[in-house]
Order: C-alpha cells, then structure tokens, then sequence
C-alpha cells in the first residue's frame, strides 16, 4: 500500500490524495486557480492540511511539479520534511500522461501525445508539445515539436504578434517582421524584437504546441494581444471551424516534415503563407486555420505511427490543454486510429492542469511500490 499526496499544477492548481488500497477513489480538493495568485496559494495550503486530516496525517509520499520555483513545489517539500517522506518531483507532461493511465487502470508501456501551453521540461527548457514513451515511473522523450522562440520570455504568451515574429525568424524571414507587423503594433516594437531574435536576446525556447497555436493565430491576423488564456487558440479554432462546416480538406504532405531527431516541424506550412496577400481575405484566413489544425494532427499522427510500429506499442494516450480545442482532438484520434493504434482520452478528469494532480500520484505511487519490491504493482 502507498498513500501518496500530489500538490497539482501551477495553472488551474488542484491537489489529490491517492490511495493504492482503493485506486479508483481519490481524494479532491477544490480548484484553486493559478498559484500566481497569492489567495490561491493560501487555499492549497488550507486544502493540503484538510486532505491530511481525512487519513490521520499518515502519509508514504508527496508529488509535486518538477519547476523547484512554484509554491506548489515548496509546499510539497515542506510537508514532506515535516512527516519525514520522500518529495517526488514529476515532469509535468509525464503527469499529463499518467492522469490518463490512471482513469484506464493501465500499467504498461504507451506513447503518449502531451499538448499544452508549458512545462519544465528535464534539459531546463519550456515543453509543450511532447511525444513520450511512458512506462510507469520512467519514461523517455521520443519526439516533440520544433522549438519557437519566445521573444521577451513569458510575455510572448499573451502577445501573439511576438510569436508570429518567432515563427518568421524560424523560417529565415526575419526581414518580413517589420513590415508585416509594423501596421499592427507600431515600428518600433517590430524592429525592437527583430533585434531581439536575431541576438538571442531574453528569447528562450519552448516546443510548446500552445505557442504555435498563438503564432499562427498571429501570423492570421486573429489575434494580437490576448485578454485571457487561450484567446489565440480559441480564435484559430473558431476560424477553422467556420471553414470545415461548409468545406473538405486533404493536407499536403509538404506543409510538415519529421527531422531525423524527431523533430515535427511546420515551418513549411508557415512559409505558404508568408508569400501571400490573399490571407487578408477572410474567407483565406479561416482556411488557412483549417490547414493548420489539420497539419498539426496529421504530423503528429504520422511521427507517433512510426514510432509505435518501432516501439511494439499499440496504446497512445493523448493529455494536456491543447485537447480542449475539438477540431485538434478528433482529427487526431481519427488518424491515429486509421494506423491501427488503440487512443486513450481522460473519461471524467479535465485533459488540462486541473486533473494534473492524479498523474502526479500516480508516478509517485509506481515509484514507492517498485521502490518496495521491484516485482511491485497495483491497479487503478
């Protein structure tokens, strides 16, 4: 038996209490929200200390994102030295993964597709847009989207022209920012980032899928600054959707390639646009978006086929934000199924941060019970 007691996400943060001796009822708090709000911090803390009372504070383990600089993570190690068990750090898209694992009482080896807006990824960098071989506590990085810079760092999050600025440079036309954005958000903030990129200055990279979703909503002209999360990619979709309710669509194979390293990279279906003045046409816009979403699913059902048939794995389990948006999810699904592979989706949980938690509990619990004996397992 483990009890172990995950901190959640640092967006849409919930925390969850799993139990091996009865898997398939863990304990909930509340959603707290985004642990940038001080208030949030003081209900996770309040919700922590109310979970632990409900098992007499007798925990095995804490679970907690792998960035050592949220709350969340803080908090878990502080409880953790308080009732002197082992703090399990969990990467935040294998959590993704293993929150569907746990929902599908699953042990063995999948693939799994864990979409999002960010995660600290094991090399340092913001992930996102992963591809991983899960197997239990392990599991190996087998593919992931090209990264994308984020000029200005988490601020090319709410302002989409920055990543539509990044995805021009990753196509080598950089000498297109400033008179295509110029318009848009003055000249000065176009040449500003253009040396910002062309230096690597505060421009880190990410691979997440959520950051290509903003940088093709920009480069559409949909969306320049974002009130609220998601905005972008709920403005792409919303356009996609306009188009496929009235049109078909084949994908060209060349809007996408696959680099020897794994690499799933769009940059060719940017650069298709790059050359055109008719995506000021509204009616060109909402197909482009159409292309995009499809261009994406299809790209990564082809990777993920090819890397199942290599692996011997038939299960892929699909996690994180990004299968909110339906357009992205059914393709998917539909493509992956066409290559004979068995798609494993949350049932009850959310697919996004909030159900996070589980996954985390879950790596965590795999971990003590092989810790124990190494022929341990249990079922969820």
């Amino acid at each position: 038996m483990a009890r172990i007691l995950a901190f959640g996400a640092f967006l849409k943060n919930a925390a969850c209490l799993l139990d091996t001796d009865t898997p398939d009822a863990p304990r909930w708090s509340s959603v707290h929200g985004d642990l940038s709000d001080p208030a949030s911090c003081v209900a996770l803390s309040a919700s922590i200390q109310a979970l632990l009372g409900e098992v007499g504070h007798r925990i095995d383990a804490v679970a907690h994102d792998l960035h050592p600089d949220f709350f969340s993570t803080h908090l878990a190690l502080q409880v953790a030295q308080e009732h002197r068990v082992e703090a399990v750090a969990v990467q935040h898209h294998h959590a993704h993964i293993a929150a569907v694992l746990a929902e599908h009482c699953l042990a063995h080896p999948v693939l799994g597709l864990a979409l999002d807006g960010v995660g600290l990824g094991t090399d340092g960098l913001a992930w996102g847009g992963e591809v991983l071989l899960v197997d239990g506590e392990h599991f190996e990085r087998v593919g992931h989207l090209l990264p994308l810079a984020l000029p200005g760092g988490d601020v090319a999050a709410r302002e989409p022209w920055r990543m539509a600025a990044a995805a021009m440079h990753a196509c080598n036309k950089t000498d297109q920012i400033v008179p295509r954005l110029s318009p848009v958000v003055g000249e000065q903030a176009a040449r500003t980032l253009t040396t910002m990129l062309q230096r690597s200055l505060n421009c880190p990279a990410s691979t997440a899928a959520g950051r290509w979703f903003d940088a093709a909503a920009g480069l559409l002209g949909l969306s320049v600054r974002q009130e609220v999360e998601a905005q972008a990619a709920i403005a792409l979709e919303q356009a996609a959707k306009r188009w496929l309710q009235s049109n078909t669509m084949e994908t060209r194979p060349d809007d996408w390639c696959i680099t020897e390293d794994g690499q799933i990279d769009l940059r060719p279906l940017v650069v298709s646009w790059l050359g055109k003045d008719q995506l000021n046409e509204p009616s060109k816009v909402d197909e482009a978006a159409a292309r995009f979403h499809l261009s994406l699913a299809d790209a990564l059902a082809n990777h993920t086929a090819s890397v199942a048939k290599t692996r011997g794995v038939r299960d892929v389990a699909l996690g994180g934000g990004c299968f909110f948006n339906r357009i992205l999810t059914q393709r998917l699904v539909s493509q992956l199924e066409r290559e004979g592979l068995n798609v494993l989706q949350t049932k009850h949980l959310s697919c996004g941060d909030a159900g996070l938690a589980l996954g985390q509990a879950w790596v965590a619990a795999r971990a003590a019970l092989t810790a124990c004996s190494p022929m341990a397992t249990f079922t969820l």
